[in-house]
């Protein structure tokens, strides 16, 4: 089968490699949309923090927000799994440590992650392997483009649940890129007044079709009160700042991962009151965000700009966007085409 090879910094392959085969307990899955991610562009340009660290290696194959069908089942997997449409976890834990046996296998330290950790092969490919254990099913609501933005919501989705607003609350989004706006259509389908705040014109410009109640710079923001600042940013200044605009006894929400790192002041953190809550991994959000897309709450499908074919996979990480390509900060690749 064809699959989507990084070799090592900014050395990418499109190669012919074994299909995967359904081990016990695992299936095989036909992969039809994939989605690139900012994670993705980290191991291209090779400042991934895991490849530092050991956690990761080239060569590897991306790729962790997909869907696809399940094709084939190992031993002791229901056979009525297959033709079923799914997606799945990232985070697969060892299922026996202490943070797995009290359901927080995302935060294993034996942990491998789909297309990023432990060498696990990801969805940038004709077939994926997965544990049946990690799958979640797709109603027929859910198309193919919502299946693959499935794995971000989630992580969105926890954040927005992280700032506990109630119907009326006013939240700020730092960063609106597909996280930063994928929190925001959460918030908003809670009932909050959403407002977000960018730098880049462009994701500025295209967060502003999307009706959220207002969109800023930090030149502009007003001066309102904050029941919920998330940052969803990679801007190392941003988490302090977050902490300064939101009002006390309120929440502060940390999403986004700068490339260097941030530093708040723990003093304002306790003389405000406040309650900041980290976010890593969209595990605990999957079958929340696929309800809501189900239902209609929320359609992130304005989001993708543009779906490519492994083909095109380098040139996206490299930074171009393909011809034709929407507004949108999101980009997918059908691995069929």
């Amino acid at each position: 089968m064809r699959a989507f090879v990084l070799t090592g910094p900014r050395e990418v392959e499109v190669q012919e490699v074994a299909a995967p085969v359904a081990a016990p307990g695992s299936v095989v899955i036909d992969v039809a949309r994939v989605g690139v991610c900012g994670t993705d562009v980290e191991f291209y340009t090779g400042e991934m923090q895991y490849l530092h660290e050991g956690h990761a290696r080239f060569p590897m194959r991306l790729g962790h927000e997909w869907m696809g069908t399940v094709a084939a089942v190992g031993d002791g997997v229901d056979p009525a799994w297959i033709g079923r449409r799914v997606t799945g976890d990232t985070m697969l834990g060892c299922g026996a440590c202490r943070r797995c046996l009290r359901g927080d296998q995302h935060v294993c330290e034996f942990r491998t992650e789909v297309g990023i950790r432990g060498g696990f092969p990801g969805a940038l490919a004709e077939q994926l392997a997965m544990p049946v254990t990690a799958l979640h099913a797709l109603p027929d609501s859910v198309d193919d483009t919502l299946g693959a933005l499935v794995e971000p919501g989630g992580n969105a989705l926890r954040a927005a649940r992280a700032a506990q607003l109630s119907r009326g609350d006013r939240a700020l989004v730092l960063g609106p890129g597909t996280i930063g706006l994928l929190v925001g259509m959460i918030a908003r389908s809670f009932g909050a007044e959403v407002h977000l705040m960018g730098r880049s014109p462009r994701s500025v410009e295209f967060a502003r079709t999307l009706g959220f109640d207002g969109v800023w710079t930090e030149a502009d923001l007003p001066e309102l009160p904050w029941d919920a600042v998330i940052d969803a940013s990679n801007a190392p200044n941003l988490p302090a700042t977050a902490l300064d605009l939101v009002e006390p006894a309120r929440r502060v929400v940390y999403v986004g991962l700068a490339g260097s790192p941030s530093r708040i002041d723990t003093r304002t953190l306790a003389l405000k009151d406040v309650t900041a809550v980290g976010i890593l991994s969209a595990s605990p959000g999957l079958a929340g965000t696929i309800e809501l897309y189900a239902s209609g709450a929320v359609d992130p499908r304005p989001l993708v700009a543009a779906t490519v074919g492994l083909d095109g996979v380098g040139a996206i990480l490299a930074g171009e966007r393909p011809e034709g390509a929407g507004r949108g900060p999101k980009l997918h690749v059908d691995p069929r085409g």
